[in-house]
């Protein structure tokens, strides 16, 4: 599910609004207890972060799918999509970590028809008292006050959800994303309005 990029900084009622991480997408797997991390266009970087994979085999569950961005984090805690390319850049960062955002199928079950509301009170349950794989950030419930931390923060932008939406394959309207650096020109315009 990918979503659909927007210019400007938006709120939508009853929305939620989550950091987009500056890193690599990934869907992780869980399957009769062998862990794979696939990106977007179908590359295994299982290999290549051991310490993820361990703590992806700890979950309880025996099966899972999980959607997110493996991530490297600075120390004011902003990500670093380059740093992956270069794990020993030299400066101080967390190890990769996995910033999870859906929850498509838990044990035998098919989560993708259920509210993203719905998926990510499990997602949470899931994923409590873990170090190295984490929900994506929320921010504001307000999307222009989310906007500002986005900002403030530097954080590379956001993504709106709609909580109702159901997980399909492909670009949609229920999820739209909003990026610092394509903004930054008018942003003397939103904070007029």
């Amino acid at each position: 599910m990918h979503p659909t990029e927007v210019s400007r900084p938006i709120h939508h009622a009853g929305w939620v609004y989550e950091e987009k991480v500056d890193g690599w997408r990934m869907v992780a797997t869980k399957a009769e207890g062998t862990v794979r991390l696939i990106s977007r266009n179908g590359l295994d970087h299982t290999k290549r972060f051991h310490e993820l994979v361990k703590a992806l085999a700890a979950l309880k569950p025996a099966t899972f799918t999980l959607d997110g961005e493996v991530a490297v984090y600075d120390e004011e805690l902003v990500s670093h999509f380059e740093w992956l390319r270069h794990l020993n850049h030299g400066a101080l960062s967390t190890p990769p970590m996995f910033m999870v955002f859906d929850l498509l199928q838990l044990g035998e079950h098919d989560c993708r028809p259920e509210p993203l509301r719905v998926r990510r009170k499990v997602l949470e349950k899931l994923l409590k008292g873990q170090s190295l794989i984490l929900p994506a950030r929320r921010l504001a419930s307000n999307g222009f006050a989310a906007w500002t931390e986005v900002m403030h923060r530097g954080w590379e932008g956001y993504v709106a959800k709609d909580p109702e939406s159901r997980y399909v394959p492909g670009r949609t309207l229920k999820w739209l994303k909003v990026k610092q650096k394509d903004y930054r020109k008018e942003a003397r315009g939103f904070y007029r309005e």
